[in-house]
Formats: structure tokens, C-alpha cells, sequence
């Protein structure tokens, strides 16, 4: 198969994997179930057919609306979708075979973590330990980066970031970083291997830099001791860190 078949497959899974994805954000924080029961409209309740279960383009004909009573749809399905169909379709251009499934993997899993993460402030250990557990079976598989790599990964990322969330504390007397970030950390080197990590904290810390100056500029700044979602951050770091070790691998 070539690059854009790969690219198209991957892209169309992703889509697939991101209504899933949207609703398990939507639904797990509320303790409701993802797994059980017949997909049906948040407002109403009324149980959705197949042809309006089709990721995107649903979301596109019904112009974001139930069919039945007509309550707005809620628009993160459609982001999450979206988010998920882009992660499939670059992974499978950049690494056609199974670098690329293992790659769209990757950037679905950090992509359920990163929006729990910003509509709970919550990693559940579950998923993070999925990922984790998922990476680790990438490196006994032959995939780059190798096993050795991963896991001293896993353990510089997670000891790092506890180091600092413990510096911290002694420092602060409070917390000042979520308990499963340290976590989220060691399953990224887990995957990305421990050469990568450093370039991650970087951008994750920069883009949270770049919130707060948007804020500023937008007339509405983010007071000093407002919690950030890191986890989301160090999400939105790892998957382009992982095409940029594809790229200059290949």
C-alpha cells in the first residue's frame, strides 16, 4: 500500500476511533458508560440511528443538531473527530506500515488523556497505564526507538516530573502539579525513548506560555495560582515530537 493509502486508511480509522474517543470524554467524567447501551442524544435520549452515527459528516448534514428535538450537538464531537482523523492521516504519510498504526495509536491515546484532561482536569491511570503498556509492546515489537531506550524513558520521564511536582511542594507548601502527570511523562518516554523528552517539557512549557500571553493581550489574564491542564500540554507536545523522530529517522 502506498504512503496515501496508508494515509486515507489510517485517516478514515481515526475518525472512527475519535467518535468514540468524544464520547468516552464526554461521558466517562460524568460517570456514565461508554461501553454499555446504544448511542443516543445527550438532550432527548432518543436512541441515534446508523446514518446518524457517521463521524463528521453527521455532525455536517444535521448542522450540528439533533434530528429529533433539535438541541445543539455538542461541538466537541466534531473536534475530537476532526483531531483524530488528522492524527491517522499524518501518522500513515509519514510512516506507511506499522510505524504509522503504531504511530496514529499513540496520537489517539494521547488525545483521550489530553481532552479528559482539559474538561476534568483528570488522567485516569487506566488510560495512561494503556499507553504505557502499549509503548512497551512497540519496543519488544523492533520499533524505533528500542526497548533499552523506552525504558529509561519511562523512568527519567516519570522521575523528573515527580522530582519537580515534589520540589514544589516543599517549596510552595501546596501542590502544584496534578499526580498523574508525572505518570502521563514516563508513558510518553515510554514511547518517544528518553532523547525526546527534553524537547517535550520545552514545547509543552512554551505552549502554556503562549496561553497566558494570549490571554494577557485578549483583556483577560490568567491569574498566578490558576491550574493549567500540563497533561494536555504534554500531550499536544509528544505527537509532533514523535513525526519529528520519524522524519529524521527515515
Amino acid at each position: 500500500m502506498t504512503a496515501l493509502g496508508w494515509a486515507a486508511s489510517l485517516g478514515g480509522l481515526g475518525a472512527i476511533f475519535g467518535s468514540f474517543i468524544a464520547a468516552l470524554v464526554i461521558r466517562w467524567p460524568e460517570g456514565r458508560s461508554v461501553m454499555h447501551g446504544r448511542s443516543a442524544c445527550d438532550a432527548c435520549g432518543r436512541t441515534l440511528r446508523p446514518h446518524e452515527l457517521v463521524p463528521i459528516v453527521s455532525f455536517a448534514l444535521q448542522r450540528g443538531r439533533c434530528r429529533g428535538c433539535g438541541a445543539r450537538i455538542d461541538p466537541r464531537h466534531l473536534r475530537i473527530e476532526l483531531a483524530a482523523l488528522a492524527i491517522g492521516t499524518i501518522a500513515g504519510a509519514v510512516a506507511p506500515g506499522a510505524a504509522g498504526i503504531a504511530g496514529a495509536v499513540f496520537g489517539w491515546l494521547l488525545l483521550a488523556l489530553a481532552a479528559l484532561d482539559i474538561v476534568a482536569f483528570w488522567l485516569p491511570d487506566r488510560l495512561t497505564a494503556l499507553l504505557a503498556v502499549v509503548g512497551l509492546a512497540g519496543g519488544a515489537a523492533g520499533l524505533s526507538p528500542d526497548l533499552g531506550d523506552r525504558l529509561i524513558g519511562g523512568v527519567a520521564g516519570y522521575g523528573a516530573l515527580a522530582a519537580v511536582a515534589w520540589g514544589y511542594r516543599m517549596w510552595r507548601g501546596r501542590e502544584g502539579m496534578g499526580g498523574g502527570d508525572p505518570k502521563l511523562m514516563g508513558a510518553i518516554g515510554l514511547w518517544l525513548g528518553w532523547r525526546m523528552l527534553p524537547a517535550i517539557l520545552v514545547i509543552a512549557s512554551l505552549i502554556g506560555l503562549g496561553i497566558v500571553l494570549v490571554a494577557r493581550l485578549a483583556g483577560r489574564p490568567i491569574a498566578r495560582d490558576t491550574a493549567l491542564p500540563f497533561g494536555a500540554l504534554l500531550g499536544v507536545a509528544a505527537y509532533p515530537a514523535w513525526i519529528a523522530m520519524i522524519l529524521v529517522a527515515s
